[in-house]
């Protein structure tokens, strides 16, 4: 299996409120990174850092809402065809998530590991654009290269994979469990990338035509332009 974390701890000081509680097309940032990595992932593990309480309290309501309404049942069908038949969303809380992202990091790749995945998607909650299509592909190519590495050696190989959109690196990160689990149990990283670096044997990167992976939503000016652009559009079609 193939587990999702999505980082959500940060302060969102230039946003002004939690990124993971800002809405896009009618869902959460954390709503949309969740679906998006279900297309993959059975079981998604969310790490909350400030205002977690609170976003844990609004993200439960609203899964909440989304399953009264049926809006979840297209996730159920869709995915790997290995799925379990049940999708799941875990929390985890990062009490140092104030010294930065590679510190949820961490917390979130050693609650993913708990669940003996043969890799794991990571990615932040300020990139609610990538498409789940992307996130196949992705799963789709790590899987090929574990493959190619080798039947059970594969669960030794630090790989990581990388998508990229016109020659820029972006979001999510897929690691194999090897590769995960050397980056949780680093100490001297100074962050993903660094990580990465350290312990890779090989890195892999997918080219994909899904501007998603590298849009930042951190501000809220960017965050209103997808919204704006499709306003945009509607009109032109009158």
């Amino acid at each position: 299996m193939i587990v999702g974390v999505l980082l959500a701890a940060g302060a969102s000081t230039r946003m002004g409120s939690p990124k993971a509680l800002v809405k896009s097309r009618g869902q959460s940032f954390l709503v949309r990174g969740v679906r998006a990595l279900w297309s993959v992932c059975d079981t998604v593990v969310v790490v909350l850092g400030a205002d977690g309480e609170k976003v844990c309290e609004s993200a439960g309501q609203e899964f909440e809402s989304l399953v009264a309404k049926g809006m979840l049942a297209p996730d159920l069908k869709g995915g790997p065809r290995d799925r379990s038949g049940e999708l799941e969303v875990r929390f985890a809380f990062n009490k140092l998530w104030a010294e930065g992202m590679l510190s949820s990091v961490r917390v979130g790749l050693t609650a993913a590991l708990k669940h003996r995945p043969r890799a794991i998607l990571l990615q932040p909650v300020d990139h609610p654009d990538v498409k789940p299509a992307t996130i196949q592909s992705l799963g789709a190519r790590l899987d090929e290269a574990l493959a190619a590495f080798g039947g059970k050696k594969s669960s030794a190989f630090a790989y990581a994979l990388v998508p990229r959109h016109r020659g820029r690196r972006g979001h999510p990160v897929a690691l194999s469990a090897a590769l995960a689990t050397a980056i949780a149990r680093d100490r001297a990283a100074t962050d993903l990338s660094d990580g990465i670096r350290r312990h890779a044997r090989l890195v892999g990167y997918l080219d994909v035509a899904d501007q998603g992976v590298t849009v930042n939503h951190n501000t809220p000016a960017v965050a209103a332009a997808p919204a704006r652009a499709a306003g945009k559009r509607k009109k032109r079609g009158r």
